[in-house]
């Protein structure tokens, strides 16, 4: 007889191998939307072993609160949490019934992190002290949902009470520990935080495992919170569920692309399937239906192979199926995986795929009321509120993708040069109260800005600043800015940049600036933040201040080059996103980068961005070689 852990036990089971009381997975009643036509045609097992059991793996990653509907470009309207829960109860009904035949079959449903994000939705819930997200995660319905770096932006504070407004949701991670942080340790405590849990589908008992990515303390604000090596944490939960008979193991981690999650399995025994997060990979077969405007991860030998699902094998040479899809509630992956009466993975369904979120024949799915009335309304409110709230116009598009090849990660755009050169505006203002040095050089990091458009001419309002700079960020002055400490700063920002050799992880530290150009060479030594001394970087070949003082040339500091004060944000001062600007003279403003961007087109430029000041061609302030 098989023991079944509960979610209450999970914490020390990793410890203690113990066993309790049986969990069952809900069974959700069919909607009464028909089931569409469903043809599969599996794979034959190898060496005559039978499909015992058809688990079908429901699965999203990367919400990070985005409850509404898109509302603008090719794929408006496709989206939206309240279609999602539609399409959720679905699948999960249509699971319960196909592949059609006597085997025993269900569902488990699966996030893999960045369920939160900082910005409006959040916003809301903390003003109102109910938390629209947790009301969502409950009515989905999730078997477990991973924790990834997003989730820790407001401080690990903000996300206990999320955990702690939920009611059936289990959050999970083997990679963390919460020990010094109460709020969370409570809620590890209560079993709703653990490094994995079990639920048990049809008889069987399923194990789902997570992880969070290790750059967890330098991209977000985990506080306390301490982060260990994935591997070894992943492993170690894996033998204390086969340990207690738990023989279907998910691992549903938040490693920040799909590149790192296929370098772990082979690191892994005992891992059946591998649900990745942080990379919103789109994966998709030829014959899969997509959002307009989007395209299908092309894959390839380096990726796991094409389509969906990917490939890799694990320690003992045995294919593990890995699967992830792109964020905002757009799409619903389903992995249908047969396992035989021992659980062992056999086949993955050709039903397998993902299933966008939809308002358009042929595939169009309804809204679910309660999630309209209970999620979407109120934060369509807030969302109009700030719509209502015009600061300016703009005669220019503004370019805040964070694609390539264009990109606010990877080179100047006018939208980067807007908003640092209101922090510079903003800090000098701030400078002159505090009586403290006007800072010449202002730094935004480019994962800051989280407004993935072109932005055409017309209405800036508050909700677009909010979209753009989400997070609360204080704006910081910072003194006694050497000109080693500058061209070290610049070394990390262009250490990451896509594409480029030799880059370390982490490209939303690269820095959109005002108060300096500076031109740097994608073949030059990357900096190494954990060993600097080894490798300081040699990327960085000029530095020159807006009044033309040299900082750098040719690669090197020059002689009397000056110290310099700059404005940048709180998080960037203490080492997020690896900047090494620990331990200097810092001056923490009240305002945000958001109040600093809204104050500064009002009143700086008269609510006028204009193409003379921000053309779409770039400026020169940052200049790339090879």
């Amino acid at each position: 007889m098989k023991t079944i852990l509960t979610s209450s036990m999970l914490a020390l089971a990793l410890l203690a191998g113990t066993a309790a009381a049986q969990t069952r997975v809900q069974t959700i009643t069919a909607p009464t939307q028909s089931l569409k036509n469903f043809a599969h045609k599996a794979e034959e097992a190898p060496q005559g072993a039978a499909v015992d059991f058809w688990l079908t793996v429901l699965h999203n990653n990367d919400g990070e609160g985005k409850v509404l509907p898109v509302t603008s470009g090719p794929g408006a309207g496709f989206g939206g949490a309240a279609r999602f829960k539609t399409l959720v109860d679905l699948l999960k009904a249509e699971a319960e019934l196909l592949p059609a035949g006597p085997q025993d079959k269900g569902s488990v449903l699966v996030s893999s992190g960045d369920n939160i994000l900082p910005g409006i939705t959040l916003d809301a819930s903390i003003a109102s002290g109910i938390f629209y997200d947790s009301i969502l995660f409950d009515l989905l319905g999730y078997s477990a949902m991973t924790l990834g770096n997003h989730d820790f932006d407001r401080t690990p504070d903000v996300l206990a009470s999320v955990i702690g407004q939920t009611n059936n949701t289990t959050f999970i991670s083997s990679n963390l520990n919460f020990a010094a942080e109460p709020g969370l340790l409570a809620l590890q405590n209560q079993g709703k935080l653990a490094p994995f849990k079990v639920v048990t589908v049809d008889g069987r008992q399923i194990g789902i495992i997570g992880a969070t990515t290790e750059t967890l303390p330098f991209i977000s604000q985990p506080r306390n919170v301490v982060v260990s090596q994935v591997v070894p944490a992943v492993q170690n939960a894996i033998n204390a569920l086969t340990a207690n008979n738990v023989n279907i193991i998910i691992v549903s981690t938040h490693l920040q692309g799909l590149s790192t999650e296929l370098s772990m399995i082979p690191q892994l025994s005992g891992v059946d399937i591998v649900i990745a997060g942080g990379g919103s990979e789109l994966m998709a077969n030829p014959t899969d239906l997509l959002v307009p405007g989007d395209v299908a991860n092309p894959g390839g030998p380096q990726a796991g192979g094409t389509g969906y699902p990917r490939w890799a094998n694990r320690l003992d040479g045995t294919a593990v199926p890995v699967v992830t899809t792109s964020g905002d509630y757009k799409y619903l992956g389903r992995l249908v995986a047969g396992f035989d009466a021992a659980g062992n993975l056999l086949t993955v369904d050709s039903t397998s795929g993902p299933r966008r979120v939809s308002n358009v024949a042929p595939d169009a799915v309804a809204e679910n009321a309660t999630v309209l009335a209970q999620v979407t309304a109120p934060v369509q409110a807030a969302n109009a509120n700030l719509v209502n709230i015009v600061i300016g116009q703009t005669n220019v598009t503004l370019d805040s993708r964070n694609g390539t090849p264009v990109s606010v990660r990877a080179q100047e755009t006018n939208l980067g040069n807007l908003v640092a050169d209101s922090l510079l505006w903003q800090a000098r203002r701030e400078a002159g109260i505090a009586g403290v040095p006007l800072p010449v050089v202002a730094l935004q990091n480019g994962g800051g800005l989280r407004l993935n458009v072109l932005r055409n001419p017309g209405n800036i309002d508050r909700k677009y600043t909010t979209d753009m700079l989400p997070f609360g960020n204080r704006l910081a002055i910072v003194q006694g800015v050497t000109p080693a400490i500058l061209k070290a700063t610049l070394e990390n920002a262009v250490a990451a940049v896509a594409g480029t050799p030799g880059a370390v992880s982490g490209n939303g530290r690269f820095a959109q600036v005002s108060g300096l150009r500076f031109v740097w060479d994608a073949n030059g030594q990357v900096r190494n933040p954990t060993n600097p001394t080894a490798a300081p970087g040699s990327r960085i070949r000029e530095v020159v201040l807006a009044d033309g003082r040299v900082i750098v040339r040719n690669g090197a500091i020059v002689p009397n080059a000056p110290t310099i004060t700059i404005a940048t944000l709180d998080f960037l001062t203490t080492g997020g996103d690896q900047y090494p600007l620990q331990g200097l003279p810092t001056t923490i403003t009240s305002g945000t980068n958001e109040q600093a961007l809204a104050n500064y087109i009002t009143s700086a430029l008269g609510g006028q961005v204009t193409s003379t000041r921000y053309p779409n061609q770039v400026s020169g302030r940052i200049t790339r070689r090879n």
